[in-house]
């Protein structure tokens, strides 16, 4: 994690704006998060400013959410943060930024579903929608997507390390369910659009259901096992069945192998971070602690009824 040179105020925020965006230029604006990639600011009741700070990376993936997003986002059933207006790099921020639609809610690391069967329902018929089949020119994954035999490695060693300190309670069946991913067929289906990071901090709750879904710059075709790994990730206890169901097509046992091994790795890097963060090192969020020890539990106790 390398926070950029810039410090990022109000000031500058509105300096930006009234350079390339002056009818936006006097809303109120607000902080609202500090993101892994960008900061994300409210602008007035409806709008938002992305801005990337601490990777260098973020630039490219603000283009990237730039060019796809407006046409991906219609129809869905959850709200999306729309991109509405570019800023490009200038003398006073050298890095490009997003004006987007506001998207209301608590991140679900800090306020996760409650109610089980409305947020199957809601994470279903998101990821129905979303996943489409994506033309040739999509974006592939950015180190995630393709075969998960090329993560057994990283597996390892993560594994080793959580087990290490007591994170896992059954690292036997933690390697059981990642060897049985490995050994599923591929999927043979057309490349689909995927969200490519849905983790707790990236989709947002109110009232105990999901309420939108955030931060798409990892926007990517391929394998839609990737994000149905999800269903282990952010649903809670009980709700995998009533996803799987309301889910189409219907996943293939295959598919649901392989979402099963991309959850094993999502959540012990949640483990990681969340380590990280209970002992304030920089990039660690203490929040996502809880979540990965909770996809790990459904995950094992899944594989021995």
């Amino acid at each position: 994690m390398t926070v950029t040179g810039t410090d990022i105020t109000a000031d500058l925020i509105r300096d930006l704006l009234r350079e390339q965006h002056p009818d936006l230029a006097e809303r109120p604006l607000k902080l609202g998060a500090l993101g892994w990639d960008n900061q994300v600011w409210r602008l007035g009741d409806d709008l938002a400013v992305r801005l990337p700070w601490a990777t260098g990376s973020a630039d490219a993936l603000l283009r990237k959410e730039h060019a796809w997003l407006p046409v991906l986002a219609e129809g869905l059933p959850l709200p999306v943060p729309v991109p509405q207006r570019l800023g490009e790099p200038s003398a006073r921020f050298p890095r490009p930024w997003l004006v987007t639609t506001w998207v209301p809610g608590e991140p679900a690391d800090r306020a996760p579903a409650t109610r089980p069967e409305e947020a199957a329902d809601a994470l279903a018929a998101f990821l129905t929608a979303f996943h489409r089949p994506a033309p040739e020119r999509a974006p592939a994954g950015r180190d995630r997507g393709g075969r998960l035999s090329d993560f057994t490695k990283a597996l390892t060693g993560s594994l080793a390390w959580a087990a290490g300190l007591g994170l896992v309670e059954h690292p036997d069946t933690v390697r059981a369910i990642w060897e049985d991913a490995v050994a599923a067929p591929g999927w043979t289906g057309p490349r689909l659009w995927l969200h490519g990071d849905l983790h707790p901090a990236n989709i947002l709750t109110t009232d105990g259901t999901f309420s939108g879904v955030i931060d798409f710059g990892d926007l990517f075709a391929g394998d839609p096992a990737y994000d149905l790994a999800a269903a282990w990730i952010l649903l809670p206890d009980g709700a995998q069945d009533r996803f799987h169901a309301a889910y189409r097509p219907t996943p293939a046992p295959a598919t649901l192998r392989r979402a099963r091994g991309w959850a094993i790795l999502r959540a012990l890097a949640g483990l990681r971070i969340g380590h990280a963060g209970e002992e304030g090192r920089p990039g660690g969020k203490p929040t996502w602690g809880p979540p990965g020890r909770a996809s790990l539990r459904r995950l094992t106790d899944s594989a021995h009824p």
